[in-house]
């Protein structure tokens, strides 16, 4: 029996027995967020938490070219021109339905085909059952536009092996499937020409015991990722302190792959580069992921309020020119105060969850 379709247009919802299914549906924008689709979507989980009928969850991404490639930042770039205050609700809203999907009561098995970048990262990664395929590529790449990796992803890459958060985070680096489930972001590996089988092989599961069965008796082993044998020159240079020192160990490094780390480095926003290192280095201290995503949103409206991230954006999808003016231009210009500032308490602002 084919699956009921209950809802079209940029999130399809559809029922296959006792699993609901949410797909993102902008596959010309490779399934980029925006504030109405992460809307549709809190709003369907709350229901389906409270709904006996519905015994898992499942999030994919329409097409096979991306899961989802983060937020529109197109729209936060708009808005921010126009004074418009959407990017303290756009951020607000999907960091709430971030952590809905982290403490979810039911299953919920995010299928991570494609590109992932971002707000993909922030749907994806805190599920509790995350699907990779061969096709999988995962990023946040987000100093390279005057960002930082945000959607709680510094609370799980603080948590990875060694200090490989620490280099995903200030290189923006892809990753295939077998290092996102190396590094913590993912789970296991399904062959991307099965991934039709999911919903009917998932249609009966109510139990995380039986959504972890069911999708290892259909998994296979992914090929073989770069980080595991990049580890000791990752973890010998990341492990400073600061981004200067960092460099610097990246500088020394007689390997050619942590030249290639360093040259990707320097064009990113100095400003970006140190807010991310103190983000994940405080964010191993977290008992609970609420406390990252309150310290992103932190960050992200220092973001929005100051010149990096606008320009980041002008730069890549506006004028396209991929000239970035930083300010300050060098990681050496950029002080402590000007990290402290995207830490500071925004008052009424600040987000609640609750115990």
């Amino acid at each position: 029996m084919s699956a009921e379709v209950l809802q079209d247009g940029d999130v399809i919802v559809r029922r296959e027995r006792a699993l609901a299914r949410i797909t993102l549906n902008r596959p010309q924008a490779l399934n980029a967020l925006t504030l109405d689709m992460g809307v549709a979507i809190t709003k369907l989980l709350r229901a389906w938490a409270a709904d006996p009928a519905v015994g898992a969850v499942m999030l994919d991404g329409a097409g096979e070219r991306a899961f989802c490639a983060g937020g529109d930042i197109r729209a936060l770039y708009d808005a921010a021109k126009a004074k418009d205050p959407l990017p303290e609700r756009f951020w607000s809203d999907e960091y709430h339905l971030d952590v809905l999907i982290a403490r979810y009561p039911k299953p919920v098995i995010a299928v991570i085909d494609g590109l992932v970048m971002g707000g993909g990262v922030g749907l994806s990664a805190h599920a509790a059952h995350r699907v990779v395929t061969e096709r999988s590529a995962v990023a946040m790449p987000e100093v390279g536009i005057g960002f930082f990796p945000d959607v709680g992803a510094a609370f799980l890459l603080a948590r990875s092996p060694g200090y490989l958060g620490t280099y995903l985070m200030l290189t923006g680096e892809r990753i295939g499937a077998a290092d996102a489930i190396y590094c913590g972001l993912a789970d296991i590996n399904v062959a991307a020409q099965r991934l039709a089988e999911l919903p009917a092989a998932l249609a009966d599961c109510r139990t995380d015991e039986e959504v972890r069965g069911r999708l290892k008796a259909m998994s296979v082993p992914p090929p073989p990722g770069k980080l595991p044998a990049a580890r000791p020159w990752i973890d010998s240079c990341h492990a400073a302190d600061t981004v200067e020192e960092i460099v610097a160990r990246l500088a020394a490094s007689k390997v050619e792959d942590a030249r290639a780390a360093l040259a990707t480095m320097l064009t990113k926003s100095p400003t970006s580069l140190k807010v991310a290192l103190r983000n994940i280095r405080s964010a191993l201290s977290f008992r609970r992921v609420e406390e990252s995503f309150q310290q992103d949103y932190r960050i992200a409206l220092a973001c929005i309020a100051g010149h990096d991230f606008i320009e980041g954006i002008r730069a890549t999808i506006v004028d396209k020119d991929r000239k970035p003016a930083w300010r300050p231009a060098t990681i050496e210009s950029v002080t402590p105060d000007i990290v402290e500032r995207h830490f500071k308490p925004v008052g009424a602002l600040e987000l609640e969850f609750p115990d």
